[in-house]
């Protein structure tokens, strides 16, 4: 599961755990792989959580990663990067960092894994991708076109699929709480003497389209994921799923 230290995809790797899979997590600084790994296992012991760093914005170590990762039966493709920036302001370094991270992380993923998955018969590639690939923020352009191409993706593989049990699909996320965005509330709460909590509320009432009118938790992306790389998902494949507050308007 790549993009698995911390928010989203921490969430998703502890709740598979919890339903006894075998868990590989992953992040760029090995230092924060390890605390991982051993935060798992003190959470479930004896359970078979192991981490592999590699930062994917560096071809070199994802060539590593992929030498050092076995058979494949779920991939989880949730690594990415964020930020609000003008679009004027965003450099072709930056977008290549995007596009390296956000999409070809989970090309490389699904390229190493979906064949051995076809091979034995089984096996599921979920991408966590976000409302904003639907719905391209204009202070996010960047973001929300990885996103955009991350759908594309993840439905183009679906169809390599066909007549076999593996199955691919993607969860659009709605705005959730990870450390992330965590970081950025608590700055912003900062610089206007206000409490995070405070900030928190006051994004979530700015977002209009949004029905739950909160940021969501990690945990809550999470009990879709374990939906969708489980056995009782067999009959969707080649779908985009939400799991946004209904941040999204349209009904399909």
């Amino acid at each position: 599961m790549s993009g698995s230290t911390q928010g989203i995809g921490y969430a998703i790797a502890e709740a598979l755990l919890r339903e006894g899979a075998s868990v590989i997590v992953n992040g760029r600084e090995e230092e924060r792989v390890r605390a991982t790994v051993d935060a798992l296992g003190g959470i479930f012991p004896g359970a078979d959580v192991t981490g592999v760093a590699a930062d994917f914005s560096d071809p070199d170590q994802v060539r590593l990663l992929l030498d050092r990762l076995g058979a494949i039966d779920i991939l989880v493709n949730n690594v990415g990067v964020f930020e609000v920036k003008e679009f004027a302001d965003i450099s072709d370094q930056e977008w290549q960092r995007y596009v390296d991270i956000n999409v070809m992380s989970g090309v490389r993923l699904s390229r190493h894994a979906l064949g051995g998955m076809l091979d034995r018969g089984w096996g599921r590639i979920l991408f966590i991708a976000s409302e904003s690939g639907v719905n391209v923020p204009a202070g996010m352009i960047h973001y929300g076109t990885t996103k955009a191409a991350t759908l594309a993706l993840s439905n183009g593989l679906a169809k390599l699929t066909r007549g076999t049990e593996v199955t691919v699909n993607t969860i659009l996320g709605g705005p959730t709480y990870s450390d992330g965005v965590a970081g950025v509330v608590e700055q912003i709460a900062q610089a206007q003497g206000a409490s995070t909590d405070d900030v928190k509320r006051t994004i979530a009432a700015g977002n209009q389209t949004s029905l739950v009118q909160r940021f969501l938790d990690p945990a809550e992306i999470a009990h879709l994921a374990v939906y969708l790389t489980s056995p009782l998902s067999s009959a969707t494949n080649g779908a985009a799923l939400r799991a946004d507050g209904g941040t999204l308007t349209s009904t399909l």
